[in-house]
């Protein structure tokens, strides 16, 4: 799963950690979530979606061939 958080924050002028005050989780969090490093739980997830005006749909990409088993 990827997302757009970095391209959502940018069009509202919006630091990482002003994002993360705003949801009530460390700034560190937002940079590995922009880095794809880690997928936020579903709460989180929408959490984000709702500070940043959009729905999960528009911010996050699922991938469906990150999800096949080999």
């Amino acid at each position: 799963m990827r997302n757009r958080i970095k391209e959502f924050r940018a069009r509202y002028d919006m630091t990482q950690e002003q994002l993360a005050r705003k949801v009530g989780i460390c700034r560190e969090t937002i940079v590995y979530l922009e880095k794809n490093a880690y997928n936020p739980s579903l709460k989180l997830a929408h959490q984000i979606a709702k500070a940043l005006g959009t729905t999960l749909d528009e911010l996050y990409i699922f991938d469906e061939e990150d999800d096949r088993i080999k």
